[in-house]
């Protein structure tokens, strides 16, 4: 029997926002989209400055944040795996329309309540197609890049870091 359990946030950007978990946590995801990593690694690994979902941990399991690396203060370029800035700020992305009210935190946000089984239909189809698009940056970095050279286009390194590719492995 699949029980449904109902999220509610209370953080800096949502009050009172609402969400049904309809999967389970870590699987059932749709088969266009196959991350290489989980949320938790990312966050071990070093994304968005350590700054990314400081005010929101208690929307996700504690093993996510035990031994992620996070920023008391504000971003931290040097806490990235690969050490450099690869975002952009919010308004930027408010601007460009990938923003969607559900998620105002962005892309990662969406894929940590996809991940732990949260469904919206049409806004899945929408971020999986985003993500599937990211790819390109994989073939940049194989084309000009010697295999496993970590030095070499960091920022794009660390900008598919944050979209679940393992780019320590290009």
């Amino acid at each position: 029997m699949n029980r449904s359990r109902i999220v509610t946030v209370n953080d800096r950007m949502q009050r009172g926002y609402r969400y049904v978990l309809s999967e389970p946590t870590g699987r059932n995801f749709d088969p266009a989209f196959e991350p290489q990593l989980t949320p938790a690694e990312m966050l071990r690994l070093g994304v968005f400055g350590g700054k990314y979902m400081t005010d929101c941990r208690k929307e996700f399991p504690a093993s996510w944040f035990a031994k992620a690396k996070l920023s008391p203060r504000g971003r931290d370029p040097e806490l990235n795996y690969f050490g450099v800035d690869a975002s952009q700020p919010l308004s930027e992305w408010r601007r460009k329309g990938w923003i969607c009210p559900d998620d105002p935190r962005g892309w990662f946000q969406w894929y940590c309540r996809y991940y732990v089984g949260r469904r919206l239909g049409n806004e899945d189809q929408r971020q999986i197609k985003r993500w599937h698009a990211f790819r390109r940056h994989i073939a940049q970095i194989a084309k000009n890049c010697e295999p496993g050279d970590p030095f070499c286009r960091p920022r794009q390194r660390q900008a598919l870091l944050q979209w679940a590719y393992d780019s320590r492995k290009i």
